[in-house]
């Protein structure tokens, strides 16, 4: 037998598929992970199928099929007032996790620092690590889960590189303001720090709340990888597509990683995409849509003695069971999907350290009928 030297050696199974599996065994309704159950639109689907059939597909260019890249443009323009160039600016990807983690990599040398918030989106301390780089954490403010930024300017340091960013926010629902990027912009002005910034759920974003990208200010997009993800916003997470921008310098960089990892993304699904970005209201239609699913789950819940908190944007919603009982939050997650048929995700999860504050995630991207099941089970806890 030959030995490898883990490169994650305190990484084993995720939470995810430990709640899933435990779902699929009890036949639990699940609300843990954040996947829709409920079909995309058939007009994207069928320009999938007309794209196979009209002969597109073969590869594409690396950096992705140019017209989706110009919608994506346009698209910016529209709602950043950003003036992307497609050509040297945008990257198509499989998937916004990559994007990310092909950000990390091409900045990344060991002994860099990143600063990351928890609770956080599980690949962020992996991605880093993996990278040789040391994951500087900061917890959110609860029960907000705004940034301490004060706390921000006491954790940086001359071996600083990165802030990882993420709104609106998984698992909990919080999104950035108009006074965090100012903030930020305070904090890196005049440093080398590179931004990555993970807005996946760009269109998912509630309460008429303007969604602050980093692709709506310059001086912060010059030195940023800004990531976005198709299946996230149009409910195909199964395809596995998203896209990162950048400066020209920085998206050069980027390539030159990316062009070894992945080449070059599904075909069809870039066509179809080029022609559905056409229709404006194919993305400013999203958030209406969502939110009458977070509004509707939040009604249900009004019967339990689970206590909300808000959700701003994203497929989640946050609730404390401190009413309830003292049990930790994985084993508050796993006695209820054995005794009650109904699978969560323990917020702990997304903390290094398993920081537990009796809170765990639902996820409402799912069909009405679907939600309802759920709260008849919850109703009862």
């Amino acid at each position: 037998m030959h030995d490898i030297q883990s490169k994650l050696p305190n990484v084993g199974t995720t939470i995810f598929t430990v709640m899933s599996t435990l779902a699929a065994e009890h036949k639990a309704v699940n609300l843990g992970q954040g996947f829709p159950d409920f079909p995309m639109s058939d007009v994207l689907t069928g320009l999938v199928d007309k794209a196979m059939k009209d002969g597109f597909n073969q590869y594409v260019p690396m950096q992705g099929y140019m017209p989706l890249r110009e919608s994506i443009a346009v698209k910016a323009r529209l709602m950043y007032g950003s003036d992307i160039n497609p050509d040297t600016q945008i990257t198509i990807t499989p998937g916004g996790t990559y994007a990310i983690y092909t950000a990390i990599t091409t900045v990344l040398q060991p002994g860099d620092e990143v600063i990351v918030f928890e609770p956080a989106y599980d690949s962020y301390i992996p991605n880093v690590e993996i990278n040789g780089g040391i994951p500087v954490l900061i917890s959110l403010q609860f029960p907000d889960y705004s940034i301490n930024w004060d706390e921000v300017r006491q954790k940086i340091t001359p071996r600083t590189r990165m802030i990882l960013l993420n709104s609106p926010h998984n698992p909990t629902g919080a999104v950035l303001r108009e006074n965090d990027i100012q903030q930020l912009r305070s904090i890196v002005k005049g440093t080398d720090i590179i931004i990555v910034s993970d807005e996946v759920y760009e269109h998912l974003i509630f309460d008429n709340i303007p969604h602050q990208s980093i692709l709506r200010y310059p001086d912060l997009l010059e030195r940023s990888f800004v990531c976005f993800s198709f299946g996230k916003v149009y409910h195909c997470t199964g395809w596995k597509l998203g896209y990162c921008i950048s400066s020209p310098a920085f998206m050069k960089e980027f390539r030159k990683v990316h062009q070894f990892n992945c080449f070059s993304c599904h075909s069809p699904s870039q066509v179809a995409l080029a022609q559905y970005l056409t229709d404006k209201d194919s993305y400013q239609s999203l958030a209406p849509f969502m939110e009458k699913k977070r509004d509707y789950f939040q009604q249900l819940m009004k019967g339990t003695r689970f206590a909300p908190m808000p959700s701003y944007g994203s497929y989640f919603q946050c609730y404390r069971y401190d009413r309830i009982s003292d049990e930790k939050d994985k084993d508050f997650a796993i006695r209820i999907t054995k005794e009650y048929g109904i699978a969560t995700i323990p917020v702990s999860a997304f903390y290094k350290n398993g920081t537990d504050n009796k809170v765990i995630r639902f996820c409402f991207a799912k069909k009405e009928s679907t939600l309802e099941q759920a709260a008849e089970k919850l109703i009862k806890i």
